[in-house]
């Protein structure tokens, strides 16, 4: 039997062998291989398209169910909204893509994420001042617990920061939930949602909170996510990484740290979607370059010994952490350790990983 590294199917491309591995095409494949893993007692990784994992070493000794399932379509339309239904192993930006070539707007600022559709709901996937929690419309699902098929709302899914319900909740040490398709609701029309991002907003040239035209937008992303190496380009190494590795810190507002007042400051929203006053978001890049850590951290002098060089922040972003074509993940690890600790050091602020680390601890 051909042992699976998941190395291979990794956008990090760090990881040793699966124990066992299952390509599942469709929904009723997906669930067959999932409650086969949870029958025979063995650990389960679902996977989709590896962009948000950092797996160790030594690899995953349980059963790695590999979701590609592909397709999308529409579902209803009234009065130009538009309920759009995806297959969970569809690619992430094959679906951003389609929906603007039929006149959807709504994902447009989420260009360029790498991963599958299934994915982005888990962790509330956002970029550029959009979440998916704000198109949402619904999760199918299947309930390892129960052993049966569930359909969420947005507000069942408690949606924050970077998370969901479907990430918190765990069954034998892994998601209790399986995605299976997502439901998003969009706009019939040519143009973007508001643009709530400062830099997107001067790149297009609009105020916050004016419209663009979506495919617009959409070429605007992709040139911002490609100069910071956020777009997977098989001739660049800053672009394997699993993205952001560190989430920005929420706070509460009041906290006396030794962080600058002029040190970028964010909103936090609460999930009806206003302004929790008492919270705060700093800028994890910016923290991260301000404790010393540039672009490059790992790839010379005194900081090439943490990783051997083989492993760096990314010469485009202090906030992604790139294989330079040979590390390990525990290369990948240290440098992730190092900038951390930094940054704690200096700023009295604890960054958390934003991917999810199999096998291993930061």
């Amino acid at each position: 039997m051909t042992e699976t590294l998941l190395s291979e199917l990794t956008t990090l491309g760090v990881g040793g062998p699966a124990g066992s591995y299952v390509r599942a095409d469709d929904e009723e494949s997906i669930i067959d291989a999932v409650r086969e893993a949870d029958a025979s007692g063995k650990p389960l990784l679902v996977l989709g398209g590896g962009s948000n994992l950092v797996i160790a070493d030594r690899g995953f000794d349980g059963t790695v169910v590999h979701v590609a399932s592909r397709g999308f379509d529409v579902l209803s339309e009234d009065n130009g909204r538009v309920r759009l239904w995806a297959a969970a192993g569809e690619p992430w930006d094959d679906l951003v893509r389609s929906s603007l070539d039929q006149g959807l707007s709504g994902l447009e600022t989420l260009s360029g994420i790498p991963g599958i559709t299934g994915a982005t709901p888990v962790q509330n996937v956002g970029a550029y001042g959009t979440e998916i929690s704000q198109q949402f419309g619904a999760a199918h699902v299947y309930d390892r617990r129960t052993g049966t098929r569930r359909r969420f709302t947005g507000d069942e899914l408690a949606f924050a920061y970077r998370t969901s319900m479907l990430k918190r909740e765990i069954h034998d040490g892994s998601p209790r939930y399986v995605v299976l398709a997502v439901e998003f609701v969009l706009e019939r029309a040519q143009n973007s949602q508001p643009i709530r991002y400062a830099e997107l907003a001067r790149r297009l040239g609009v105020e916050v909170g004016d419209r663009a035209p979506a495919p617009t937008v959409r070429e605007t992303v992709l040139e911002l996510r490609a100069g910071k190496g956020m777009v997977l380009d098989p001739a660049d190494r800053d672009t394997f990484s699993t993205g952001s590795f560190f989430t920005n810190p929420i706070i509460p507002a009041d906290t006396q740290l030794p962080v600058p007042d002029d040190a970028p400051r964010y909103p936090v929203l609460d999930p009806a979607g206003r302004v929790d006053e008492s919270k705060t978001k700093l800028s994890a890049a910016w923290l991260i370059q301000h404790a010393g850590f540039d672009k490059g951290f790992g790839l010379e002098g005194e900081s090439a010994r943490i990783a051997g060089g083989r492993a760096s922040l990314s010469t485009k972003h202090t906030l992604a952490i790139s294989n330079r074509g040979a590390a390990t993940a525990e290369d990948v690890l240290a440098i992730a350790r190092a900038v951390r600790d930094g940054v704690v050091e200096t700023f009295g602020v604890r960054l958390e990983a934003e991917p999810v680390i199999v096998g291993a601890e930061i």
